[in-house]
């Protein structure tokens, strides 16, 4: 049992008495650095201030949302690190709960009741495999993804009993690096030893990135017939056919998805707005009313799940129920960020509808102030915002929301999704004039920030960057440039610890932005070559460590 000693663990249950009852459990078993959550809300503000070994949580939470649901919050927003265990316990068998939990891979899943002696299996089990990743993990959450692969193939060699699992993080890890190419042979090797489920699903997503969607469709669509309950496969099906411009096909089997795992508040966004896009606005009202009711007790919620709630129920011609979600919004969320611009815009789509043009505009007025400030608006409700006023006499306005979208697009989809919210309002040569200028405007930045490196102005670059990167963090070139505005500093001014930090964050967003930048392997290279320059990579941690 010395093998606990010195573990930390976190306790999420609402009911005192099983608190106290998995404390003792967890103590006979040597652990005694243990805290309590009794709700949701409160395990998050325990993992934001600290991170944990070991997380047991169960499943039937109280105060609205349940184990699965703050899984996916904690997941989602990064708030446990790789090396945290996480068990999901629950007395429950009921199907939907379990498959809905095993899609975001607990660690493991322990039904009650459960002895110590069962539950201390279950974390020696746990542990054994953590400790044989944690070298990996560490170069990881370093930023040595390359280092990290070199570490897998390490680990496999000496842990035979995880070499699966060894090989699948040395597939995902040169996904996550955008070598699609160096992942797929591993995948085909994967599901020549054994037809995996997730090795299957892993080549897809290599054929994916790199657009071959007819091959990815036929891979996922015989993974979704010989598998109903792999809601993953459906959920990148459901992406190839978006991809290919079938919005009808990706919203059925984002239904499908849904039928089989109904708790997912991710993926019911994605069918609602799916749903919105392909016309079948019924759809998207059950969706989203759905998600507005299962993120209601998140930490994480966002005011705009309403404002979309809004647009369907007025697209359905249903004003007093779409007021009523207006209240709500401004009764629930009074506090949070984006709430007031996002009723002002929800209230400005009801008297839009009503024809209270004098409540109209004072809407309008107030959503197109706090715009100004909202960076994390999303570009769907901000060109909603635009349309509104461009139908309503406030063109000046709505330029400057298109413009600002514009600039912080994240592909062509969304650059060609502005220009029509102007064509349609008969406004084509404007929509024109303002995506040339939006193109230059970030030409020009990106140019002003390699003259300053050039010039030696290293810091003057990074400043100049990272905030067009916090204005525009959406927009490919921005973060790219950003992120080696960052080496380029680190490189030639000496080693900073927020500034490697923040390096980190950055090429891992241009690598979500852009996953197929083919100067992303230069750049991981620089990377590298500076964090062993100064020894902070997770290689020097790992020698320290030992």
């Amino acid at each position: 049992m010395n093998e606990l000693e010195g573990l930390t663990a976190l306790i999420i249950e609402p009911h005192a008495g099983m608190r106290a009852s998995i404390h003792s459990m967890l103590t006979l078993c040597g652990l005694t650095r243990i805290e309590h959550a009794s709700t949701s809300n409160q395990a998050v503000k325990h993992l934001t201030l600290r991170s944990f070994d070991l997380i047991l949580c169960e499943y039937d939470l109280e105060g609205g949302q349940d184990g699965q649901q703050l899984l996916e919050d904690l997941r989602h927003h990064k708030l446990i690190p790789l090396a945290t265990m996480f068990f999901m316990v629950t007395a429950e068998g009921n199907h939907s709960k379990v498959v809905s939990a095993a899609e975001l891979a607990p660690t493991d899943y322990v039904l009650k009741p459960f002895t110590a002696e069962r539950l201390l299996e279950r974390i020696a089990r746990a542990l054994d495999k953590r400790n044989a990743f944690l070298p990996v993990y560490t170069l990881m959450e370093a930023g040595d993804q390359h280092e990290a692969i070199a570490a897998c193939i390490e680990g496999q060699r000496l842990h035979t009993r995880y070499a699966v699992d060894f090989l699948r993080l040395r597939a995902e890890l040169h996904m996550f690096l955008g070598e699609a190419e160096q992942a797929e042979p591993i995948y085909r090797q994967l599901v020549e030893i054994k037809a995996i489920a997730w090795a299957r699903l892993g080549l897809a997503k290599t054929l994916f990135l790199r657009k071959r969607y007819a091959e990815t469709r036929d891979i996922l669509e015989d993974l979704v017939d010989s598998n109903r309950n792999f809601v993953d496969a459906y959920d990148w099906l459901a992406r190839t056919h978006a991809a290919a411009g079938e919005l009808g096909k990706s919203q059925a089997v984002l239904a499908e998805a849904v039928a089989v795992s109904p708790h997912a508040v991710r993926r019911l966004r994605t069918l609602a707005d799916t749903a919105f896009e392909a016309g079948d606005v019924d759809t998207a009202e059950k969706a989203l009313r759905q998600v507005v009711g299962k993120a209601k007790y998140s930490e994480f919620r966002d005011p705009e799940d309403h404002v979309k709630l809004v647009r369907t129920l007025v697209t359905k011609g249903d004003p007093v129920s779409a007021a009523t979600v207006v209240r709500d919004l401004e009764r629930s969320m009074g506090g949070r960020a984006n709430t007031p611009l996002c009723s002002a815009i929800a209230s400005a789509l009801v008297h839009e509808y009503t024809g209270n043009e004098a409540r109209l505009g004072e809407s309008l007025t107030s959503a197109l102030a706090a715009c100004k400030d909202a960076p994390g608006l999303s570009a769907d409700i901000k060109l909603e915002l635009a349309r509104s006023c461009l139908d309503n006499g406030m063109e000046e306005g709505a330029s400057g929301i298109v413009r600002d979208v514009m600039r912080n697009a994240a592909n062509d989809t969304v650059m060609t999704r502005a220009m029509g919210v102007l064509e349609k309002s008969g406004r084509g040569e404007l929509a024109r004039e303002l995506a040339q200028q939006s193109r230059q405007h970030v030409v020009d930045l990106v140019a002003d920030g390699a003259a300053r490196a050039k010039n030696g102005d290293y810091h003057g670059a990074v400043a100049l960057m990272l905030e067009a990167a916090v204005k525009l963090p959406n927009n490919p070139a921005v973060a790219f440039n950003a992120a080696l505005a960052s080496l380029r500093c680190l490189e030639h001014m000496g080693w900073d610890d927020k500034l490697g930090q923040q390096a980190i964050g950055l090429i891992g967003n241009v690598r979500k932005l852009d996953p197929l930048n083919t100067k992303l392997p230069a750049m991981a290279a620089l990377h590298q070559q500076i964090l062993k320059r100064y020894g902070k990579g997770g290689a020097a941690r790992l020698r320290k460590a030992s």
